[in-house]
């Protein structure tokens, strides 16, 4: 089942071309990687898919879409649970059980500057996972963390992805991200960036 589709004609920020004319269709259990070099057009690509960005061809989503963005871009006022329960508009249990799915089940009473980034991030996952989207997106959510912590994040993520039927994009820049964990990459590539090239990255 399709997820998204999107037929862009093209996007500019003012009179500087971004985007090219792109055609995208992700189907329910596919993760697709946006690669290309930085300042492509990726995260903006994304932007326009999650409405950030209005757009002719405007995306069409089936269901319920979720964003996680490069930044936690946490409610620094609340705690982590409120931040899952507001933003998600889960119940106080629904929040638990996605912050116990990271490991941060005895952080529920810190506030996001309590954290630390590798916590941030957790949490930023969880609030997404929450409210069971249909479609993820994600923007370079590993970017930032060592080594190890971004190999746990990875593992996180996919064993969180395999407990649910969704679709999911992810930006990244990293070549190893995209071959752990998407089935498909996207690459873009000139000025404005078109697709370059669709790749079915496993079986």
């Amino acid at each position: 089942m399709t997820v998204i589709e999107l037929d862009l004609p093209g996007f500019s920020f003012g009179r500087t071309p971004v985007l090219g004319p792109l055609t995208l269709r992700v189907d329910r259990g596919e993760t697709l990687a946006l690669t290309g070099p930085s300042g492509i057009g990726k995260s903006t690509l994304l932007r326009i898919i999650a409405g950030v960005y209005p757009a002719q061809g405007s995306p069409r989503i089936t269901g319920r879409m979720a964003f996680v963005f490069e930044e936690p871009t946490l409610l620094r006022w609340r705690s982590a649970q409120r931040n899952i329960e507001i933003a998600a508009k889960v119940t106080p249990g629904r929040a638990a059980t996605a912050l116990d799915e990271v490991g941060l089940g005895t952080f529920a009473d810190r506030f996001p500057d309590q954290l630390s980034l590798g916590q941030q991030r957790r949490l930023a996952l969880a609030r997404a996972f929450a409210c069971d989207p249909d479609l993820m997106l994600l923007d370079e959510p590993f970017v930032s963390l060592d080594a190890t912590a971004a190999d746990e994040m990875m593992t996180l993520f996919a064993a969180l992805r395999a407990r649910r039927d969704m679709a999911s994009i992810l930006v990244t820049h990293a070549g190893e991200e995209a071959r752990r964990l998407a089935t498909r990459t996207l690459t873009l590539a000139g000025r404005p960036a078109t697709l370059a090239a669709d790749t079915h990255v496993t079986a």
